[in-house]
């Protein structure tokens, strides 16, 4: 359980580290609807959307320690800088090589956030399945 509430944790942070560069290319009617949506945020997601999520995420929390050592060992902040930008890019890649938008994997991220059921749906997907031998 700790393994999987870290690797939401990453995920989240990651979407933090990825919202703001993504908005930022929005213009700016897009923008007030994504800010409309993380205010609320949807929680009817298809199991489709959310296994998406559960992947991406998995493969984020993977990166992520990467780039948080390499972050930890950056001599100054102009080398800091690059490693954030070169994470973010990598994240932004694998969201959406999982074939979601990023404005889709950050609501489901805040929606796990203040969803409890939501968040036990994605925790279905992302923790193996043990055999049950009774």
């Amino acid at each position: 359980m700790q393994r999987l509430t870290a690797l939401f944790t990453a995920a989240l942070l990651s979407a933090g580290i990825m919202s703001a560069p993504a908005m930022a290319q929005e213009d700016a009617a897009s923008s007030e609807a994504a800010q409309a949506q993380a205010a609320a945020p949807a929680t009817d997601f298809s199991d489709e959307t959310l296994q998406k999520f559960a992947d991406a995420s998995k493969e984020i929390a993977s990166v992520s320690r990467e780039y948080t050592e390499r972050l930890q060992n950056a001599d100054d902040e102009a080398a800091k800088q690059e490693v954030r930008m070169e994470a973010n890019e990598d994240m932004v890649g694998i969201v959406e090589d999982s074939g979601l938008e990023v404005s889709t994997f950050n609501a489901i991220g805040q929606a796990i956030q203040q969803d409890p059921e939501l968040m036990k749906r994605v925790q279905a997907m992302v923790e193996p399945q043990e055999p049950q031998d009774k």
